[in-house]
């Protein structure tokens, strides 16, 4: 048999060279001899080169080849490989393996393992060398051309194992000269290292290098199995005193490799290598181990290179159509069983096992198996299908599903657009379209009769987010280093929630925040700048108050996926590198950083809400304020709703002694009067608020939280102002005796009006008394009416609120008319004033100056819009502020009025106690009626003047400052409802006029007596 053996010759020249060093050549021979002689052949060739200045150093065999049927097969003897362009021609075929088939001749020939090639450059800065520019058949492109040819194979053909050396081609910048090297031997790196700078030196140039073979790289077994956890080792001859860089190239992408979750790189002097902990189709594609040596005038890299062929298993998803195949009869139903997996290079050995149905023909198409069944329609008989996938490593992934069949008498929902038949207590899929995920739809069963069709469930998630979310799961599997894959997963992730239409559905924002919480769980820190941004800017996007629906789901009312968002982001900031200076302010998340000495207190600030920490030794304080996030926690207590921004607070310190965290929120709405502020932080325990260990400070300064540990902070509010136990009831009962009372009063004043009307003074007096008392009655019925402000409407609210406001300032100014009337009396003693005067200046008075005063405040305050004149709740006039609010209207003229009334009483009781000659000028009759009204005067002031007082009092304090505002709440009350029965007691039965008349009223109309009549008899015998 004729074998083809090739050969290679080591010779030693030294007529290349200047005569510094020898130099070396190679010579290749291929020859076809008998298989016999293969033996001897190295002894008949060593004087095959037979010239005086030539030596025959080396002779060895490289390749044994011999023809077969299906080609040439060739072999590399020991010490010898198939190169990288072989490997790569022959599709991955001859990778790691020794003998290799060819089709195409002439086959190749292997190659030393230690064979070494050298791709150089050269960049040269001398016009001289312009010349290799030019085109390459003229002369001054030959004469540089040889020129420096035989410059770089002087320096370089002194190596021991020199073989081939040709200048590839000159490219522009300065003059760049490409040249390939190579050496039959392991070249020496010392030795490489300084030829190298001597070329650089001779040339004044710099020198670039890249080798393949000093480093030489050792693949698994070709293919690798799925569940094999394979090395790939990289080893060397001598050590080259610098760290190995593993690279991974995959679909035109190179990866730098470390050890992660799936990888380990180990580094030993002599030998790097890479142990896969779990194959994916992720690390198949071409290794790479690298070495760099650099200086100024050099830079050499040693490469190795090689193809990793993995046999992988697919994730099988199994679908059917119909996905209910439903019974209307006996005979078999027809079901179409798709296997799909996802789409690669690999092919696979599919075999289908069934149970109880009966297998038609197997199809292929696009990545799925799918194979028509025939179904039983016993229910006894449950059908079943498995396929198998077998790869080539013989390993084997099984994938199983039972046919849902819909039998007879079975309830089902029926068919509805796009939702086939479903039976009962199942889920309906749907794949969803151009986007990843499935839409699922609930067959819910009622009743043992009834089912009824769930809302769609979508989890479809678009394309661009999906990816995302895929790279930020392998962000530390090894491929690549962690730091950049992070910041690669942020800048992704900002770009897709840029547009918020994006992530306008819980499923997308789910898949965003599931990033978040990926990256908390991967990574230890975050130090790029870039990266930093992108990651505030993203979670800032998610935050957009147009996004609020897609944080929420019907099915989901606990709303965790604001939990998992806060937990996340608490964590993330803790540990990114942040200074306030390099930071971007965000729309929806603002955070704040400060560096703290021993003893002192850290001030942040964020959405202007301001953070005090007090601490022993804080170290750096980081704290971020985020929007709208508090509409999204969960929120256990339904009587409370959150009325501040979220602020998250952490201390580089881990352990603290003790702590005081002051927090100054700013409130997202204005607290309403007597309404409750609870300070809460959110408990991961219980996922709650919580008030343990926080403290709110009251009224006086109405955002400030104290706390004594440190978490995410808010502010919740109560929805209703605060309830005083009773209040209502002892209203009802007060104004129902006042209205009772009143009504007396006035039908009292009108029965006894001829018999107690002596003077003006008393006319005055009692026409004040019955128009103070009619207004009060107006005023009460209108607060009973409106006391339920829920059941009444808009327009009557506003009414009610008008009438009462237009009511109690008329009963205060009847009351400054009497003031006034015992003033004039006590100032003017002979001046008198008619009757018909007193009534039009009491009219006026009385009714006017009211009238007027609330129809302008009507009118200033948006005619009487609610929540500007009036609230609806309390059923009375606004209290805003210190002079804030249309309570003013009323407040001051009240005031004025009581001031007013006080002076004149002092003035009148004066005047009568230490004016005795004055006073006798007065006619007994006009005396009695000045203490009668001063009296009146003096009664209802206190009556009303306190009750109004506590009212102002009850108007400037909160019910959340504790029991004694709960006092003054109840004496106002009791006082406000019973004024009416006040009235009645003090100044209608109290007065003695008034009460002779109505005994004597009543005595008129009363049977006579026994004794009555004995003494009317004695009294008119004496007669």
């Amino acid at each position: 048999m004729w074998t083809l053996i090739i050969l290679y010759i080591l010779g030693l020249n030294t007529c290349q060279t200047t005569g510094e060093d020898n130099s070396t050549q190679m010579y290749y021979v291929k020859l076809i001899i008998e298989e016999s002689a293969i033996g001897n052949i190295t002894a008949r060739l060593t004087p095959f080169v037979n010239r005086i200045d030539l030596k025959v150093d080396n002779l060895k065999m490289t390749t044994i080849c011999q023809s077969v049927p299906s080609g040439t097969k060739c072999s590399c003897q020991m010490g010898f490989i198939w190169s990288d362009r072989v490997c790569q021609e022959s599709n991955k075929k001859c990778c790691g393996n020794k003998t290799c088939t060819f089709t195409n001749k002439p086959a190749p020939m292997c190659v030393s393992e230690e064979t070494v090639f050298i791709n150089g450059s050269i960049t040269l800065n001398q016009v001289e060398y312009y010349k290799c520019l030019e085109e390459k058949a003229s002369v001054n492109f030959k004469q540089c051309n040889n020129d420096l040819l035989q410059k770089i194979k002087t320096v370089y053909s002194t190596m021991a194992g020199f073989d081939i050396l040709t200048i590839s081609k000159y490219r522009v910048g300065s003059v760049i000269t490409d040249f390939n090297m190579t050496f039959a031997y392991n070249v020496k790196q010392q030795a490489l290292i300084e030829k190298s700078k001597k070329l650089g030196n001779n040339l004044s140039a710099s020198v670039d290098l890249e080798t393949k073979g000093v480093v030489r790289l050792i693949m698994p077994k070709s293919p690798v199995c799925y569940y094999d956890q394979p090395k790939v080792r990289c080893v060397l001859k001598e050590d080259l005193k610098t760290l190995p860089v593993w690279q991974l190239k995959r679909h035109g992408t190179v990866f730098e490799i470390f050890t992660g979750t799936e990888s380990e790189v180990s580094t030993q002097t002599l030998e790097t290598r890479v142990t896969l902990k779990d194959i994916s189709e992720l690390w198949a594609g071409e290794y790479t181990c690298l070495y760099y040596q650099k200086s100024d005038s050099y830079t050499i890299t040693h490469k190795a290179s090689s193809v990793m062929d993995i046999s992988l298993l697919p994730k099988i998803d199994i679908t059917m159509t119909p996905a209910f195949p439903r019974c209307r009869g006996n005979s078999d139903l027809r079901v179409r069983v798709k296997c799909g997996i996802e789409s690669n290079n690999d092919t696979y050995d599919v075999k289908w096992i069934s149970q109880h149905t009966t297998a038609g023909e197997y199809i292929f198409l696009l990545s799925i198996y799918a194979a028509d069944i025939m179904v039983s329609c016993d229910p006894t008989k449950i059908p079943q299908l498995t396929c198998t996938f077998k790869n080539r490593c013989n390993e084997e992934r099984n994938g199983s599903a039972v046919v849902n069949v819909i039998y007879a008498g079975e309830r089902f929902c029926p068919a509805e657009g796009e939702w086939e038949d479903t039976k009962a207590g199942f889920r309906a899929l749907l794949k969803c379209t151009d986007t990843a995920g499935y839409r699922e739809r609930n067959c819910k069963r009622i009743s043992s009769t009834q089912v009824i069709w769930e809302p769609e469930v979508s989890t479809c998630v678009k394309q661009e987010v999906n990816d995302v979310r895929q790279k930020a799961n392998i962000v530390d599997i090894g491929l690549g280093a962690l730091d950049k894959n992070a910041a690669n997963v942020f800048s992704l992730l900002q770009n897709v929630t840029r547009n918020s239409t994006t992530i306008n559905t819980f499923a997308n924002m789910n898949a965003s925040v599931e990033v978040l919480v990926t990256m908390r769980q991967k990574i230890d820190t975050i130090h790029n700048k870039y990266a930093v941004d992108d990651f505030l800017e993203s979670s800032s996007n998610m935050l957009e108050k147009s996004l609020n629906k897609s944080w929420i789901t019907e099915e989901d009312k606990n709303v965790s996926l604001a939990e998992r968002y806060l937990d996340s982001m608490e964590h993330l900031i803790q540990m990114t590198n942040l200074t306030n200076a390099s930071m971007k302010n965000q729309k929806n998340l603002e955070v704040a950083v400060s560096k703290c000495t021993q003893g002192s207190k850290c001030h942040n600030t964020v959405f202007n809400n301001s953070v005090e920490i007090d601490s022993l030794d804080p170290g750096e304080v980081k704290t971020a304020g985020f929007k709208e996030l508090e509409n999204y926690l969960p929120n256990k207590d339904e009587t409370y709703k959150p009325n501040s921004i979220i602020v998250s607070t952490t201390t580089e310190s881990k352990q603290l002694d003790s702590i005081e965290v002051k927090i100054r929120f700013s409130l997202l709405t204005p607290r309403p009067p007597n309404v409750d502020i609870k300070c809460v932080s959110w408990d991961n325990y219980t996922r709650s608020w919580s008030q343990e260990g926080c403290k709110w400070k009251g009224v006086s300064d109405e955002g400030l939280c104290v706390c004594t540990h440190l978490s995410s902070f808010a502010i919740l509010m109560s929805r209703h102002p605060v309830d005083i136990g009773g209040l209502t009831e002892l209203t009802y009962v007060g104004l129902s005796i006042s209205i009772i009372s009143l009504i007396l009063t006035i039908a009292i004043e009108l029965i006894v009006w001829s018999a107690v009307v002596k003077t003006n003074t008393l006319y005055l007096r009692h026409t004040a008394h019955i128009n103070i008392c009619l207004c009060l009655l107006v005023a009460d019925l209108c607060f009973l009416a409106s006391f339920e402000s829920k059941d009444v409407t808009e327009t009557w609210s506003k009414i009610f609120v008008l009438l009462k406001h237009f009511c109690y300032l008329s009963m205060f100014f009847w009351m400054l008319c009497l003031s006034c009337m015992l003033l004039h009396q006590a100032i003017f003693l002979f001046h008198n004033v008619s009757r018909s005067t007193y009534l039009r200046i009491s009219l006026v008075l009385g009714y006017v100056c009211p009238f007027l005063i609330t129809i302008i405040t009507f009118v200033c305050y948006n005619n009487g819009a609610e929540g500007e004149y009036y609230s609806k709740k309390t059923g009375w006039l606004l209290y805003v502020g210190l002079m804030k609010g249309s309570i003013h209207t009323f407040v001051i003229p009240v005031g004025i009025i009581t001031i007013f009334n006080l002076f004149s009483m002092v003035l009148v009781i004066t005047k009568l106690l230490n004016h005795p000659k004055t006073t006798e000028r007065y006619n007994e009759k006009d005396k009695a009626a000045a203490v009668t009204v001063l009296r009146s005067v003096i009664l209802l002031t206190p009556i009303f003047g306190l009750t109004w007082l506590l009212g102002f009092a009850v108007m400037l304090l909160d019910l959340t400052s504790g029991v004694i505002v709960s006092m003054v709440h109840y004496s106002f009350n009791l006082l406000n409802t019973f004024q009416g029965l006040f009235i009645l007691l003090t100044t209608c039965l109290a007065d003695k006029m008034t009460r002779d008349a109505v005994l004597k009223l009543l005595k008129k109309h009363a049977p006579a007596s026994i004794t009555d009549s004995t003494t009317k008899l004695d009294s008119t015998q004496k007669k």
